[in-house]
């Protein structure tokens, strides 16, 4: 009798040991074992521009938005490429401060402006999360995260003459780039890099959906988001030319609007290159794959 409660003991204890076990293994999988996953995302956000004509963060600031294509590795490290549309802008005409206002200029990157086109952005970026994390695992949930890479964007600043119409700035040359007075201010190119840095917080709602809270910001090489960098290009005081041949009237009219300032004057800073900004929320989710089976 004795021997059979023991050979009922070892049928009873044998199958809660292979299920515990099992259970064990499957925990250490699951916080173990990470797949290489894909996500594609959209972004909504506020965007805006720090130079000449703006100083403060978040001033002026405008919608933006783009998509994005993640390549997550492990649970640290993710690859991105972005496609952003970035619209930003600053207006000085109605400005109380006396240098803004005296000043008086303008420009916009803002698709919803009459004839208005945005910063296009396209990027490659890496990612870096602080905590562990993954879509699907109760373990890694959240974490905040930086990222950095390499940006190209194309910009066209655009002001309104005189006649209420938005005209692109490049090309007329208000600095007196192109004339033969100024042979050291070129064109500026209307296509440049920059820097992206930023940062957010993830958080994983399901196994394929996740939301991002992120800030970031572009440093670029160039001083002319804002067709504004370095001094007045007329009224010259000791010359009946007091503008570089060269110069159409409207390009007069845009380089000094109210008329007041004379040449080489300061119209910008070209010590500080210019910067744009956005802070929003990314909807991101992961792409599905198919398996077959189950892996051990």
């Amino acid at each position: 009798m004795k021997k059979l409660n023991l050979i009922h003991q070892k049928y009873l204890v044998t199958p809660i040991l292979l299920v515990f076990l099992g259970y064990s293994c499957s925990l250490n999988a699951q916080s173990l074992k990470y797949k290489e996953n894909t996500e594609i995302g959209f972004f909504t956000g506020a965007s805006y521009y720090l130079g000449d004509l703006n100083k403060t963060h978040f001033h002026e600031s405008l919608p933006g938005a783009g998509l994005i294509i993640r390549k997550n590795i492990d649970r640290r490290f993710a690859y991105k490429a972005g496609v952003m549309l970035i619209n930003i802008n600053s207006d000085e005409r109605d400005s109380k401060n006396d240098i803004s206002s005296d000043r008086g200029l303008h420009f916009s990157n803002n698709m919803f402006e009459e004839n208005g086109s945005p910063i296009y952005e396209l990027s490659g970026q890496i990612e870096f999360n602080f905590l562990p994390y993954e879509m699907g695992n109760p373990l890694y949930t959240w974490t905040p995260f930086i990222y950095t890479g390499l940006s190209i964007f194309n910009f066209n600043p655009k002001a309104e003459n005189k006649n209420g119409e938005w005209v692109s700035l490049q090309p007329l040359g208000t600095e007196g780039q192109g004339t033969s007075q100024f042979p050291e201010r070129k064109k500026y190119s209307l296509i440049q890099f920059s820097l992206p840095i930023g940062g957010g917080l993830k958080i994983a709602i399901t196994e394929y959906f996740n939301i991002m809270f992120e800030y970031g910001i572009r440093k670029t090489f160039t001083d002319y988001l804002d067709d504004v960098s370095t001094t007045y290009p007329g009224r010259n005081q000791n010359s009946n030319n007091q503008y570089p041949i060269g110069m159409t009237q409207e390009a007069i009219e845009m380089s000094d609007p109210n008329q007041t300032h004379y040449l080489d004057e300061e119209r910008g800073d070209p010590a500080k290159k210019d910067w744009y900004s956005f802070a929003g929320i990314t909807l991101s989710f992961k792409i599905p794959k198919n398996t077959i089976g189950c892996d051990y």
